[in-house]
């Protein structure tokens, strides 16, 4: 195998023109006659028994091409692309030159090398100050919440649909007179003001009685995802089936002991008040740390190939498809639920991709210039607190590592030392 670079036009792209020998690509083409003569039917052979040279006199000689091409591929690039000492930074784009037996196969591998990156001044960056005071009102808040958590739900038979409150309906929608797909429900659980109807539907619903009918009129938003329902006025025959509501616990002592580890509820809000101290000042570190981040990546200059974003374009969706996978939904299904298209979403993914590379190119550009590296005691308390988190043996769990593994982790400490350094450094004003 043999390869030559040629740089592109298009900065940080490059062009690698990889050629294996035509003894390598004969391998390639018996490796590919091997794995598919099972599945080749020949007349006066039995499956998988009919001789190379006869199958590709009867369906042509180039049979067997893209099959030995795909498997020649993967590993020659691989291998280019480690002698080349070159930072690729996305996913190659193949164009095959020559495919011919008895010739040596070539292939150009069109990629991304990782941009350099034009630091400005990163220390002693203005930030605004955060406000992590904890007042009353915060302290409340964290109360109303532990008092909603516990409230009963009761049914309710004796008053009219008021705000908050949890109905069961049926209803069934009709544009111009005729119901539509899709706007018929039975037995469907509403809390009235939760806006998961379009319009004011949940409003008209209040002073509705048990079992009692209304009609209801809404007009679809013109951004709604159904294209035959976008701005069309819609009547809404509806049905109250159930009413429920909540039904807060005293606030008291006794509260305070059934939903804490305190006797009394002036020590309950008063760990209370600390929790939210804690949270404000993490919330407060965050912001600061995305602040500082943000400005300096704002300045910094770099010239970032659309193939390097569409590769982390790639990651992301990949990463979507599967967090969609593990709640038991498929990204056909996602579409059809949610009206989106895949290129919708990619294009939305784009610009969260770029910012992440930005990110990313800029932080491990001051880790390199601060000369900044973690040490075997830092990769050492890493493993330790991956360990008590998953309650393994630290030991096991390092000799279970590969040093790609390690490498890795060294090199997030390496990123967060760095932004620890400038977020300490960042001027509040």
């Amino acid at each position: 195998m043999s390869f030559k670079v040629e740089q592109l036009d298009e900065k940080n792209m490059v062009k690698l023109v990889i050629e294996t020998s035509a003894e390598e690509f004969e391998k390639g083409l018996n490796a590919a006659y091997n794995k598919e003569k099972s599945r080749i039917n020949v007349p006066g052979f039995r499956k998988g028994k009919a001789p190379r040279k006869i199958i590709e006199k009867m369906y042509g000689s180039e049979v067997f091409y893209e099959s030995a091409a795909n498997a020649i591929i993967p590993e020659a690039y691989a291998n280019a692309a480690d002698e080349s000492k070159l930072d690729l930074v996305s996913q190659p784009s193949i164009n095959v030159v020559t495919l011919e037996a008895g010739k040596p196969f070539v292939f150009e591998a069109t990629v991304a090398v990782r941009p350099e990156v034009e630091l400005p001044q990163y220390k002693g960056v203005e930030v605004e100050k955060v406000d992590t005071e904890v007042t009353d009102e915060d302290v409340e808040a964290e109360v109303k919440k532990a008092l909603d958590q516990n409230a009963r739900t009761v049914d309710v038979y004796d008053r009219a649909v008021k705000d908050g409150d949890m109905t069961t309906i049926d209803f069934e929608g009709f544009i111009d007179g005729e119901a539509f797909d899709g706007g018929k429900g039975e037995d469907y659980p509403l809390t009235i003001g939760s806006h998961s109807f379009i319009g004011d539907f949940e409003e008209q619903l209040i002073g509705l009685n048990l079992d009692e009918e209304k009609e209801i009129n809404v007009t679809f938003p013109e951004d709604y995802h159904a294209e035959n329902l976008k701005g069309k006025p819609a009547m809404f025959k509806v049905k109250i089936k159930a009413i429920k509501e909540k039904q807060l616990p005293e606030l008291n002592d006794e509260f305070a002991q059934d939903v804490s580890d305190f006797d009394t509820l002036a020590e309950y809000k008063e760990d209370l008040k600390k929790k939210v101290a804690d949270r404000k000042a993490a919330e407060g570190k965050s912001k600061k740390q995305n602040e500082v981040i943000d400005k300096i990546v704002e300045e910094a200059k770099m010239d970032i190939p659309q193939a390097m974003i569409d590769t982390q374009v790639n990651r992301m969706a990949e990463d979507f498809a599967q967090r969609l996978q593990q709640q038991g939904l498929s990204l056909e299904q996602y579409f059809q639920y949610t009206g989106l298209t895949p290129e919708k979403i990619i294009d939305d993914m784009k610009p969260e991709a770029l910012k992440r590379i930005k990110n990313s190119l800029v932080l491990e550009a001051i880790v390199k210039a601060e000369g900044i590296e973690a040490s075997d005691e830092d990769i050492d308390a890493e493993v330790t607190k991956m360990a008590d988190m998953y309650k393994m043996d630290a030991e096991k769990l390092k000799a279970n590592m590969g040093e790609e593994d390690k490498k890795q982790m060294g090199a997030d400490i390496a990123i967060q030392k760095v932004v620890d350094l400038l977020v300490e450094s960042a001027v509040e004003k």
